[in-house]
């Protein structure tokens, strides 16, 4: 009798432990299949890179001048592309061999209302006029060719590594040049970063033709 009652306890026993430890658990929370939150990206800073790109371009006509083949180095990218007034494809290293070669000579040159246009944090357009006087550039059969006169460049910069170097440009020729325009103030001379020899009359122009003389305006 003994055993039976035993053998119907048992099972009772384990139930009401079982339930103790488990009756009175919360219910799980049903699993979400909500993405989690994504990071905004910081607003770019439009006054820094405005500021940043206008003295790059800026100190352009010094880099003609002096022939600074260091700037060229510094601001162009190594896979740079320049399309320039004659049609001609320009990369780094013919920019660099140009200059260092001193193709391209000028009596002045200016650039002049530059805009720029910031993408995102990495990643600006930036645009205006480049205006040479007393230009000539030397072909490879030794002849120089005029490349005075007034022109209009887009640049496309990316930010590498920290520091924004030019990936494309292109220019064309401005065939009637409207009033002259105040150029845009250069940088001081403690500036040591430049644009490539890209925008205007490149060194990249080592096979053109001559351009068309702009047309004489009518009274």
């Amino acid at each position: 009798m003994k055993r039976i009652l035993m053998t119907l306890a048992l099972p009772l026993a384990v139930g009401l432990v079982t339930f103790s430890q488990t009756g009175c658990q919360p219910a799980t929370e049903p699993a979400t299949n909500n993405p989690p939150p994504v990071a905004r990206e910081t607003p770019p800073d439009t006054a820094a890179i405005t500021a940043e790109l206008t003295r790059i371009e800026n100190d352009w006509p010094r880099v003609v001048k002096e022939k600074d083949v260091e700037a060229i180095r510094k601001v162009e990218a190594d896979d740079y592309i320049g399309v320039v007034p004659d049609g001609t494809v320009s990369t780094k290293e013919m920019d660099i061999r140009d200059a260092t070669a001193g193709n391209m000579t000028v009596d002045t040159i200016e650039v002049a209302d530059i805009k720029v246009t910031i993408l995102d944090n990495d990643a600006a357009v930036a645009s205006g006029r480049t205006i040479i006087k007393g230009g000539k550039y030397k072909m490879p059969d030794g002849k120089s060719m005029e490349i005075s006169g007034e022109y209009r460049f887009v640049d496309t910069f990316a930010r590498r590594s920290s520091e924004w170097k030019l990936v494309a440009s292109a220019a064309v020729r401005v065939m009637n040049p409207g009033p002259a325009a105040s150029p845009t103030p250069k940088g001081t001379p403690a500036m040591t970063a430049a644009t490539p020899a890209a925008k205007a009359a490149t060194p990249a122009m080592k096979a053109a033709t001559p351009l068309p003389p702009a047309p004489t305006k009518t009274p």
